[in-house]
């Protein structure tokens, strides 16, 4: 049987994990075309694998990943933001966002201010010590990156970014895609 992009239904590249799965997959189920799973299951298999790695030199700084995202937001826009805006930046609920500020304060990586126009809100700002322990820790995860993409010549890497990119904002609702 051939699936819609022409290679065998079912058909696995390679022996990863995910071959695994799907041989055994089409053991129980050969008329299936396991091709979607191979795909996504090594998009979610790398991205685990990666975020484990990556979440290191995040630990020995006593940050979570998330905080480190609210830190990055703060650092990559070069100004202030509010909860909402963090939000919306870090993909969080304004729980999670109000939460880890809160954390975060306390610990002298960022500032609060009230708006001088409406108290509800708060314009929020990397410290010193949050602006330093972000540009300490990124060059590390950039050095880990570069190493592990490697294995990948420049062409190839600069496929899947393009095939990433495509995915990914069709997932996100940019080229006209339904989202999900």
């Amino acid at each position: 049987m051939t699936a819609p992009n022409g290679r065998q239904a079912g058909a696995t590249r390679g022996d990863d994990t995910v071959s695994a799965v799907v041989r055994q997959w089409q053991a129980v189920h050969p008329d299936l075309d396991t091709g979607p799973m191979e795909i996504i299951g090594r998009i979610n298999r790398c991205a685990a694998l990666l975020q484990q790695a990556e979440d290191a030199p995040l630990r020995r700084a006593g940050l979570s990943r998330p905080e480190f995202d609210l830190l990055g937001a703060l650092r990559r826009t070069g100004h202030e933001l509010t909860p909402s805006e963090l939000a919306r930046e870090t993909f969080s609920s304004g729980a999670a966002v109000t939460k880890r500020l809160k954390q975060l304060t306390e610990r002298g990586l960022v500032e609060r201010r009230g708006d001088t126009r409406d108290r509800r809100v708060a314009h929020v700002r990397l410290t010193d010590a949050g602006r330093a322990l972000v540009d300490g820790i990124l060059p590390e995860q950039l050095a880990h990156e570069t190493a592990v993409l490697s294995v990948l010549n420049p062409q190839g890497q600069g496929e899947l970014a393009g095939l990433l990119g495509e995915l990914l904002g069709r997932l996100e609702g940019r080229l006209g895609a339904v989202r999900v």
